[in-house]
């Protein structure tokens, strides 16, 4: 393999590291949305010595939180800030998916993949110029993937514990992460069939392997139980996650989520056309055959990491896109050998030519359609939710409130408390628990009113945004609440800012003629 060869691969993957990375630092103001508030608000309380779950909970393993943590430690606690850190995590991910192609195939293969994932990382679509929590989870099952290859080649016990150690930090960003340790276990299994081996090495290296994959969780609870918090960890992470996930069925997953998005988030076409075609590659190529059954299981897998809960955001399906890029590498690896080995080694080229093609057309229409927007623009057509006004709410807080002053938030907005640098005063980040028919619902709307009561906070913002509510299919049982939540805002403060969310003249509002966050002051 010649060294022209091989810088033009290192090249190309440059090249795009550099251009998705420039398309993210231009979008790097973006306003937070909910989920990016969430995990940047508990990031800075961690970095205030706050432990996760003590003074605001969610669902969430709290490994999203401390790599935010991290992130703002490093490049500031600030929209731009996060955004930063995603250039170096998403280029990250492109790396290693580079890596496990070259190891797996070729230098060519691995190109194609690692290039094809930057571009599909950063789709709105999927929403993938966000930092979601799928991002960070695929950077560390990459990794732990990557690094159980070397261990199966090598044979070592310290490359079985540092793979199984990153499936684990997998599962610590969020909880479907398991399934890649999971992967990674029956991976190794299945290839230990083709050498004699002993009980005792089978031992050791299984061993070894589920002592890293367990020992961030371990340590973890550890943590939380000195910190004094685990009965709040366990409730939100085990008890009511159990429940949030056997609350939709399938028929109304395929009616409200997969019907109308899978036909964006599986773009560009052209691009799923030739993941299938490597899917199928071991049925028309010897070559494809050897790692057949390492793409088709880590394509199983990352769609098994998809359906837990049966919700199927758009996010949600970033897990899917390294397999998927693996296999367009493998497509256009297995076509060249085909065309160079049956035809005419002149016609190897074509299958890079046409991958080159559609890989122009496909970043001419991204800037086409979003990226050549400023941030706030750009955040309102993914979204037009009211995040860019959020900023606005939280900037009037913070200029007419001290450090220790408390925010209520009657909606699901909590990244106002992180650009407001000021504390929740409940410890619910979302009133999406409030709404939904569960079990646990009404004790959670008596604690929030009890924790408001209790604090009486210096602001109060009331969310009229059904998006931010999500009430909706339970609007009849849940009215009470709804207008105790009202009326707490006008009993002992006053109205003292109102933004309007250019939601459309379609989006319902309970308290208005149109979604707009109020802002209440405590009369002092």
């Amino acid at each position: 393999m010649n060294l022209r060869y091989r810088f033009a691969c290192y090249g190309t993957l440059l090249t795009c590291m550099i251009l998705f990375g420039w398309i993210r630092f231009k979008e790097r103001a973006m306003p937070l949305e909910r989920d990016e508030g969430e995990y940047a608000y508990m990031g800075q309380l961690m970095l205030q010595g706050i432990p996760p779950y003590k003074i605001a909970a969610n669902m969430k393993l709290p490994g999203t939180y401390a790599a935010y943590s991290a992130i703002m430690a490093v490049f500031g606690e600030s929209a731009s800030g996060i955004h930063l850190g995603m250039i170096v995590v998403t280029s990250l991910s492109g790396v290693l998916i580079f890596l496990l192609g070259r190891y797996l195939w070729t230098p060519l293969a691995g190109t194609i993949s690692g290039c094809a994932y930057l571009l599909l990382a950063i789709r709105p679509a999927v929403l993938g110029i966000v930092a979601h929590a799928t991002h960070f989870i695929m950077l560390a099952a990459l990794a732990g993937t990557l690094l159980l290859l070397y261990a199966i080649d090598r044979k070592k016990s310290s490359f079985f514990f540092t793979s199984g150690l990153f499936f684990g930090i997998a599962f610590l960003m969020k909880q479907p992460g398991i399934f890649f340790a999971i992967f990674g276990a029956c991976y190794w299994l299945w290839s230990e069939r083709k050498d004699a081996f002993s009980l005792r090495s089978l031992a050791v290296r299984g061993g070894v392997f589920a002592a890293g994959v367990v020992l961030p969780y371990v340590l973890t609870c550890l943590l939380l139980l000195h910190a004094g918090v685990f009965s709040n960890f366990w409730f939100w992470t085990w008890t009511y996650a159990r429940e949030y996930s056997s609350m939709v069925t399938w028929s109304q997953t395929w009616n409200d989520r997969l019907k109308p998005g899978l036909p964006w988030v599986f773009r560009p076409f052209a691009f799923w056309e030739l993941a299938v075609l490597g899917l199928a590659a071991p049925l028309w190529s010897r070559y494809a055959r050897v790692r057949g059954g390492f793409v088709a299981g880590f394509l199983v897998t990352s769609c098994l990491a998809v359906i837990p809960g049966l919700y199927f955001r758009s996010h949600y399906f970033i897990l899917m896109l390294p397999a998927g890029a693996l296999c367009i590498g493998i497509a256009l690896e297995c076509a060249q050998r085909e065309l160079r080995e049956r035809w005419n080694v002149r016609l190897a080229i074509v299958p890079v030519l046409y991958f080159a093609i559609i890989y122009v057309l496909a970043v001419r229409g991204l800037w086409r359609d979003s990226f050549h927007l400023d941030p706030n623009a750009l955040n309102d057509k993914i979204y037009a939710a009211g995040f860019v006004q959020a900023v606005s709410v939280a900037d009037f807080i913070k200029s007419r409130s001290a450090p220790q002053d408390e925010i209520g938030i009657l909606g699901s907005e909590p990244e106002i408390c992180f650009y407001a640098h000021r504390r929740c005063a409940t410890s619910f980040l979302y009133v999406y628990p409030l709404m939904e028919r569960q079990r646990f619902a009404a004790a959670m709307q008596d604690q929030m009113k009890r924790e408001l009561q209790a604090e009486h906070p210096r602001f109060l913002v009331v969310v009229d945004n059904w998006s931010s509510w999500n009430w909706a299919s339970t609007i009849k049982e849940n009215r009470p609440f709804l207008d105790w939540a009202w009326d707490f805002a006008h009993y002992g403060y006053e109205l003292v800012d109102q933004v309007t969310i250019p939601a459309g003249s379609n989006i319902p509002s309970l308290w208005g003629d149109r979604p707009r966050f109020y802002v209440f002051q405590r009369k002092d």
